[in-house]
């Protein structure tokens, strides 16, 4: 099961840049690394003295602070404008010279080996992108292909970026993460000390992560204030489909926790089971559904649609063909009774994509508060030396047309809740389900006033009352 911030992933074989490509860079890598030298010029602020690299600065340097060195513009001439040319060839040898200049001059050594300067290379080119476009060494590639098992040692969140801030996108129910009290929403501003406003995704996950039974600091910022916490990782096992049960007026409630292998086998499983006891409607519950694969929304979306509904849409860069849209196939088309779905800023991704093809196909009412936000596909793309590429190759669009990525989907019907009063109805939610709970935690569960679902079971009883008897 992947709940990275990805929504699928493909194997590509890499293309090989041509021995011209690669010959022009090994000339350019011998010419940089033999045209490095020094210019002495003695520096005037305080006696301190200051070496200068390059022609740019050919005179004496005033002003400069103690023990800094000035880095002149080496092929510029003194007062020119330096105009950036789109020529790869010339950038290339730009870069090489750097790589060599950095191997030559910086103070430790034993950072500057070629492969660490191209892996770091590949990394800040892929970051300076987006958020989710990384370079993965091969420990990392590794861990993601192993994520597809549905367990792994963690807290119980899924984390996003928005506004260049790391942010909880949800906790999942009956994990550290959720016992401790982390909340959607929530932007992680430290992991054991260290900030995450300079550090990658991929990194702050690694972090995140650990052996069963360890620890993690985190310093967390929400709206009234910044909370520390210390929480105890463990292995994460997921459960898809939850909560399955017949509320008043013979509506249904199924909620979808996040998607995986077995989701729309286990949803159509569910719907069977309600409609055996007479539901006439149903309220869909995709409120802090993370995501997971785009197959399973699919699969699950496309029951919910008749045949040949579009799904989803995906468009890569201008210039390229984009693939068909996704529609509903299959066999299994629950289209006879009335839906309402609920999502909140912590549905994402895959729950994205489901909500929207039911607005647009006029298949469901929406209810609850803007979703997250995040609608891009990641291709991974292997390399020759076990490590691989993470890029961003398109969007994903609802089949009108909408743009999901750092947009979301709007309800219909717009009901927002406060954290406070949201974490109430999860801890009430997560009461109702857990067989484990107490009888007195069930009762009080169901005591508790959850707004958003009280007016799906509003709208669906309105809907209800218009259709003819049965």
């Amino acid at each position: 099961m992947n709940l990275y911030p990805i929504n699928f992933m493909r194997d590509r074989t890499p293309r090989r840049l041509g021995a011209g490509v690669w010959a022009a860079v090994l000339a350019t890598l011998a010419v940089a690394a033999g045209g490095c030298r020094h210019l002495p010029v003695t520096g005037t602020n305080a006696g301190h003295e200051s070496g200068v690299t390059g022609k740019a600065l050919s005179a004496t340097a005033t002003n400069l602070p103690a023990a800094t060195n000035v880095v002149g513009n080496a092929g510029a001439e003194d007062g020119a404008t330096t105009v950036e040319s789109n020529d790869p060839y010339e950038q290339m040898r730009q870069l090489t010279r750097a790589m060599a200049i950095i191997r030559q001059d910086y103070v430790d050594p034993g950072r500057t080996e070629y492969p660490a300067l191209f892996h770091s290379a590949v990394d800040g080119m892929l970051q300076a992108l987006d958020p989710y476009s990384q370079y993965l060494d091969a420990d990392s590639y590794q861990d993601i292909k192993d994520d597809t098992s549905g367990e792994f040692g963690g807290l119980g969140i899924v984390v996003g970026v928005k506004d260049g801030a790391m942010i909880v996108i949800a906790p999942m129910e009956d994990t550290p993460a959720y016992r401790a009290g982390i909340l959607a929403g929530d932007r992680i501003a430290e992991i054991d000390g260290a900030r995450t406003d300079s550090m990658s995704l991929r990194d702050g996950i690694r972090k995140l992560r650990g052996e069963k039974g360890s620890r993690v600091r985190l310093r967390v910022q929400r709206e009234d204030g910044i909370k520390d916490v210390t929480i105890v990782r463990d292995v994460i096992t997921m459960t898809s489909v939850k909560g399955t049960r017949l509320l008043e007026g013979a509506i249904g409630y199924i909620r979808i926790a996040q998607f995986s292998e077995t989701t729309a086998t286990n949803l159509q499983t569910a719907i069977e089971s309600l409609r055996a006891k007479g539901m006439r409607a149903l309220v869909l519950d995709l409120r802090n559904n993370p995501g997971g694969l785009l197959t399973a929304a699919v699969e699950t979306t496309e029951q919910l649609l008749p045949k040949g509904a579009v799904i989803v849409a995906t468009r890569r860069r201008p210039g390229l063909p984009n693939p068909p849209p996704a529609v509903a196939g299959g066999r299994v088309h629950l289209t006879d009774f009335p839906l309402a779905v609920l999502i909140n800023p912590g549905s994402a991704s895959a729950a994205e994509i489901l909500a929207g093809a039911l607005q647009d196909n006029r298949r469901a009412v929406l209810i609850g508060d803007v979703s997250f936000g995040k609608g891009l596909v990641q291709t991974i793309l292997p390399l020759e030396d076990g490590s691989a590429i993470r890029l961003t190759t398109a969007r994903y669009y609802t089949p009108a047309g909408r743009m999901i990525h750092e947009t979301g989907i709007e309800p219909d019907i717009l009901v927002p809740v406060s954290a406070e009063e949201w974490a109430k109805v999860q801890d009430a939610r997560a009461r109702e389900e857990n067989p484990a709970r107490s009888e007195k935690g069930k009762t009080e569960a169901k005591t508790l006033t959850d707004r958003q679902l009280d007016r799906a079971l509003d709208v669906l009883t309105g809907l209800l009352a218009l259709r003819p008897p049965t």
